[in-house]
């Protein structure tokens, strides 16, 4: 996967001390994407926006806030979570790449 004509901001957006660590990338559409890897663990996050979570190497487990049902998600797939909620994603082993797409 590879963006083009983007703005990348150099910052790390750094979470449960350095287990999860992403970069923002801005579109010249004003929309925004987030790269980023996840360490083995188990992680909770909330969302303002909608999300699309695209697994781009390793692989996680998610449950979705409201839910009690814990999916599996390889590379080259992905998952939604609705505008103001969250999810909880776990990595057993390994490290896991995304591609976080803020959705309208």
């Amino acid at each position: 996967m590879q963006f083009e004509n983007v703005t990348a901001v150099a910052k790390a957006n750094v979470y449960f001390d350095g287990k999860v660590v992403s970069h923002s990338v801005l579109f010249p559409d004003g929309s925004k994407k987030t790269l980023g890897l996840i360490y083995p663990g188990e992680y909770h996050f909330g969302t303002q926006a909608a999300e699309r979570m695209e697994i781009v190497d390793g692989a996680c487990e998610f449950v979705l806030d409201g839910t009690t049902e814990k999916k599996g998600v390889a590379s080259g797939s992905f998952f939604d979570v609705p505008a103001n909620s969250g999810f909880t994603i776990q990595v057993g082993a390994g490290i896991c790449q995304y591609v976080c797409s803020f959705l309208k």
